[in-house]
């Protein structure tokens, strides 16, 4: 009988998905589910953690638990399980990590407060709103 503990670790398909194929999954996700004021970011160069941030905003805990969820699960349909998703339990701001695209749900209020949007963009061109449902 062995003792030892069983170690899943999510990863990414071999080959992943293109990063175009899952922004527009997360897209679609976040417009099925009706996310507010959608940001992307491009991020390269900026840091190697990812290439692409996705931003949305939530009207209540509820609403960004469901569109993290629909990031989730559309992501799933590529084939690409989710490296990490913290933040379910407060539901406060959710981040989905999807490897080369990170997304984060956030309430207005969340997002006002860390303005993730300035952070990322000093220096740049305003980032493109890609919807507001």
């Amino acid at each position: 009988m062995s003792n030892q503990a069983h170690v899943i670790k999510p990863r990414l398909p071999d080959p992943p998905p293109p990063v175009d194929a899952l922004l527009a999954a997360v897209r679609s996700a976040v417009e099925e589910i009706k996310a507010k004021d959608v940001v992307e970011i491009d991020v390269r160069g900026k840091t190697s953690v990812a290439d692409h941030l996705v931003i949305a905003s939530g009207t209540s805990t509820r609403h960004v638990k469901s569109i993290a969820d629909e990031v989730v699960r559309f992501a799933k349909k590529l084939g690409a399980m989710p490296l990490g998703v913290e933040g379910e339990r407060e539901a406060e701001w959710v981040l989905v990590d999807l490897g080369d695209v990170i997304v984060h749900v956030m309430l207005p209020r969340v997002r006002e407060f860390y303005a993730l949007e300035r952070l990322w963009t000093v220096g740049d061109d305003q980032p493109e709103t890609t919807a507001d449902a």
